[in-house]
C-alpha cells in the first residue's frame, strides 16, 4: 500500500506540474481569440492539445493506481476519492499531508482551467455570433434589388439577386 500510495502523490505532482504549464495557455488563448488571429489560436490550440494529452495519460496512471489500491483495501474503486485517500492515511501523516496539499492545489487548478475555458467558450461563441450577423447582413444586402444600381441615365440597371449561391448556416 505504502508504493501505492507513493506512486499516487507521484503522479498527482506531475499533474500539479502539467496544469501550471496549461494555465498560462488557456489565458494566452483567451488573449488569441480577442485579437482574432486565427492563425496563432491554431497554434495555441496545438499547443493546449499536446498538454492535454499529458494529462489524460496522469489521469489514466491515477486511476489505475486507485483500482489498484481499491483491490489492496478491498473498496470499490469508484469510491476512493481523493478525499477519502486522505482520510485514510491518518496513521501516515506525511503522506496525507503531502495528498492533502495536492488534493486542494490541484482542486484549484482545475477551478482556474474550467474558468478560463468557460471565458474562451464565450468568446468563441460571440465571435460565431458576430460572423453570422455578418454573414446575414451580405447576404440581405445581395438580395434586395435596384438599391444602389442606377446608370448615368439614372435607371436602374437589372442585377441577378444571389439567391441560389448562399446558405444559412444556422438551417
Amino acid at each position: 500500500m505504502a508504493s501505492l500510495t507513493e506512486e499516487l502523490i507521484s503522479v498527482l505532482e506531475k499533474e500539479h506540474e502539467v496544469y501550471d504549464r496549461l494555465i498560462p495557455i488557456t489565458e494566452q488563448k483567451t488573449k488569441v481569440i480577442i485579437s482574432g488571429n486565427l492563425e496563432e489560436l491554431q497554434k495555441v490550440t496545438d499547443k493546449e492539445q499536446e498538454i492535454v494529452d499529458q494529462v489524460i495519460a496522469l489521469e489514466k496512471k491515477r486511476e489505475d493506481i486507485i483500482v489498484n489500491m481499491g483491490t489492496v483495501l478491498n473498496r470499490d474503486p469508484k469510491t476512493l476519492k481523493l478525499k477519502m485517500m486522505v482520510k485514510l492515511l491518518e496513521k501516515r501523516p506525511e503522506e496525507q499531508k503531502k495528498l492533502a496539499i495536492l488534493h486542494d492545489l490541484l482542486t484549484a487548478q482545475l477551478k482556474r482551467v474550467a474558468e478560463q475555458n468557460e471565458k474562451n467558450k464565450m468568446l468563441i461563441n460571440q465571435s460565431l455570433e458576430m460572423i453570422q450577423f455578418e454573414l446575414n447582413l451580405i447576404q440581405s444586402s445581395r438580395m434586395t434589388p435596384g438599391t444602389g444600381n442606377y446608370t448615368k441615365g439614372a435607371s436602374t440597371v437589372d442585377v441577378p439577386v444571389a439567391g441560389t449561391g448562399m446558405f444559412d448556416a444556422k438551417q
